[in-house]
Order: structure tokens, then C-alpha cells, then sequence
């Protein structure tokens, strides 16, 4: 296999994730103008349960795994690249101006338009997304030129899959309430794929740092991890749990991170 082709199949997975949240947004030329708020929690629901699971069955186990040669102490990378992850986000979160679904601002003061801070919100979360697959794909290449099995290109492309999944639901979620903020269908479709263009763009820039990436593989797997943990916690978690009561968030939260579990361990 050479490097042609590996690079081929390297980019077919990056692409993939894009992929989803185009075909999600534009779910906004079928649909109604608003997302009815029990669809929309019940999505969002969805996606954390595929995140959760991508999280701990792609990243956290995959890091542990790859440190065992360090005996009791082989939690420390899991532990130290999550922590990280979630500060890192944090931090962002902080400094970056954004909106949230619920229409709260968060960062700091900005002139930015509701429509611009509300793609610049779901772009920031995309990034550790975009993160994690490209680290499982330069973990793959390399171990697979090294001759090692250490990351199947099964479970890189199990993870790709599986955020392709949860971003279908995100790019409607995130081209409607655009559509319903008076932007026009055409418009919000456009701002809602851009939001996903970054994902590609993070895992090639973390492909093309492969030398400085394998060596700290399992530091930077629980660092995806940690990044996507607290997107479900700071953003999807409590939107999902707005409103009137429903028990369609948990149960597509159940579905979802089965789904990603299954396809994990299927095709990992």
C-alpha cells in the first residue's frame, strides 16, 4: 500500500464527518422554518450520547491502552490529555465570542451578529471533533508504516462514521434557527456547512504534525476526549434539558451512544 493511497484513504475520512453536517443543514430546504423544540432537544440528545461514547470507547481506551507499559501509573496520559482537553475548551469558550441555541452569549463583549457568534459557537465545538479523527488517522498511519497495530484503520474510520452521525442532526440545528433569524434557506445551509468545515481542516493540520503528534499519541486521544466531554456538559447537556419535560433526549441519548459504541467495537 502506498503512500498515495493511504493519503486517499486518510482524506475519504476526514471528509466524512464534513459530509454529515452538510447533509444536515440542509435539512433547511425541507423543513419547516422553526425546529420544533422537543425534535431539536431530542437531536441534541442524540448527539451527546454519540460524543460520550466516541469519547470513552475511540479516545479514553484507546490512550490506555497504548500506556500500559507504564503498569499502575498507565492512567496518567488518559488523565493529564483529558484534563487538558476540557481547560483548552474552556479557555476558548472564554476568549471567543458565541451563541447558544438558547440565544445566551457567552465570551467576551463582541459588535458580531447574533447569525455569526451563533455559527461561531458550533465551529469552536467542531474543532476537538476534527481533532480526534485526525489523531486516530495519523495514529494509523504511522503504526501502520511502522509495521504496528496499535490503531486500526477500522476504528479511525469507526470514529469518522460515527461523528458524522451526531454532526446530520447539528447542521439542522444549526442552518434552521439561522433560517428562522431571517437569513434566507440558501444562506443558512451555507453558514451551517462552513461550521463544519473546520473538522477536516483540524485533522489535517493534526495529520500533518504527525512527528510531534505520535510520540504524545495517547496524551492527545484523551485530549479529543476531554475537549468533546465538555462540549456535552457546558453546551449539549443543559440545551437538551430546557423546556418542558421529555424523555426523548434520554432515550435518543441511549440510542446514540449505543450506536457509536456498536460501530466502535464492530468495526474497531
Amino acid at each position: 500500500m502506498d503512500n498515495t493511497y493511504l493519503n486517499g484513504l486518510i482524506a475519504q475520512g476526514l471528509a466524512i464527518p464534513f459530509l454529515g453536517t452538510a447533509l444536515g443543514s440542509s435539512c433547511v430546504f425541507f423543513m419547516k422554518k422553526e425546529m420544533n423544540p422537543k425534535v431539536q432537544r431530542a437531536l441534541l440528545g442524540f448527539a451527546a450520547g454519540v460524543m460520550i461514547a466516541a469519547s470513552f470507547w475511540s479516545l479514553i481506551v484507546p490512550s490506555m491502552e497504548m500506556s500500559s507499559d507504564m503498569g499502575r501509573l498507565s492512567f496518567l496520559p488518559a488523565a493529564a490529555g483529558f484534563c487538558f482537553g476540557m481547560i483548552f475548551l474552556l479557555i476558548l469558550d472564554m476568549i471567543i465570542p458565541h451563541m447558544h441555541l438558547d440565544n445566551t452569549v457567552e465570551g467576551p463583549k463582541s459588535k458580531l451578529k447574533k447569525t455569526t457568534m451563533m455559527v461561531l459557537a458550533v465551529t469552536l465545538h467542531n474543532i476537538p471533533e476534527g481533532m480526534a479523527v485526525g489523531v486516530l488517522y495519523a495514529g494509523w498511519r504511522a503504526g501502520f508504516l511502522a509495521g504496528s497495530e496499535e490503531i486500526s484503520y477500522a476504528g479511525a474510520l469507526a470514529l469518522a462514521i460515527g461523528i458524522a452521525i451526531q454532526n446530520f442532526p447539528e447542521g439542522a440545528i444549526i442552518s434552521m434557527p439561522l433560517h428562522s433569524e431571517g437569513l434566507s434557506k440558501k444562506k443558512s445551509c451555507l453558514y451551517g456547512v462552513l461550521s463544519g468545515i473546520v473538522e477536516p481542516i483540524a485533522g489535517l493540520i493534526t495529520i500533518l504534525l504527525s512527528s510531534l503528534v505520535i510520540p504524545v499519541l495517547p496524551y492527545l486521544l484523551s485530549f479529543a476526549a476531554g475537549a468533546m466531554i465538555y462540549v456535552v456538559v457546558e453546551e449539549i447537556i443543559p440545551e437538551m434539558s430546557e423546556g418542558e419535560h421529555s424523555n426523548s433526549a434520554t432515550i435518543l441519548f441511549m440510542i446514540g451512544f449505543v450506536l457509536m459504541m456498536i460501530l466502535d467495537v464492530a468495526l474497531g
